[in-house]
């Protein structure tokens, strides 16, 4: 958990630990491997699978502003290579202005 807690906070250093358990808790399993622990911003079928299971069934987001969000986080985490999937939902969150529905 720490891990994934420094990594946001890489981002956002006041990110809240309940708002990252609560991301790894609804990613489950997909975090054990490695591959689907990470999200590629260079695959359009991960960005659109990023949209559809976080920001429109979590939090009923979609078309323009999942994607602007979605795009942003791109761009903040652009020097990344690896992109940890819970940074990732996290800062779209806060892209949406969701963060507060994890609390």
């Amino acid at each position: 958990m720490t891990d994934y807690l420094a990594d946001v906070r890489k981002y956002d250093s006041g990110a809240d630990e309940a708002i990252v358990k609560k991301i790894v808790s609804h990613l489950g399993i997909a975090l054990r491997n490695r591959d689907s622990s990470l999200v590629s911003c260079s695959d359009p079928e991960e960005l659109n699978r990023v949209k559809e299971k976080w920001c429109a069934k979590k939090f009923g987001i979609t078309g323009e502003a999942a994607d602007k969000a979605v795009e942003a986080v791109c761009k903040t985490m652009a020097d990344d290579r690896t992109k940890s999937r819970v940074t990732f939902y996290y800062l779209t969150a806060k892209e949406l202005g969701t963060l507060g529905a994890l609390a």
